[in-house]
């Protein structure tokens, strides 16, 4: 990847104003590139809470104490992996800026690389 490449990715992509916002930060889980990794994470979080739901309502509908410790056990799985849901898209948010700073970085190293060039 040339310098130039590299200069209209960061110029087309990056607005430093808005370089880390929530909003900024949403708007590029929920873009067009995302879609399939923001449906898989609601699927299994919908799927997760309904397994909760369920597992509550059955702790309170039960009077045996050994089915109360298991939908209280798969309770807490559930809600697991809902943090685990949260936790993943968390990390696919953050993916995006970490490739924006690297993109940054290798166009820096370029300038350097060329400014030393011309030194010599």
């Amino acid at each position: 990847m040339n310098d130039e490449e590299i200069k209209k990715i960061i110029d087309d992509n990056y607005d430093e104003s808005r370089e880390d916002t929530y909003v900024s930060m949403a708007r590029d889980f929920y873009s067009r590139k995302m879609w399939s990794t923001a449906a898989l994470v609601w699927a299994w979080g919908m799927l997760f809470f309904a397994g909760a739901a369920y597992c509550t309502f059955k702790f309170f509908d039960t009077d045996q104490t050994r089915s109360q410790i298991m939908y209280a056990a798969i309770f807490i799985c559930c809600v697991q992996g809902i943090c685990v849901m949260k936790n993943f898209a968390f990390q696919m948010i953050h993916r995006h800026s970490i490739k924006r700073e690297i993109k940054r970085l290798e166009l820096r190293i370029a300038e350097l690389n060329e400014a030393v060039k011309a030194n010599r």
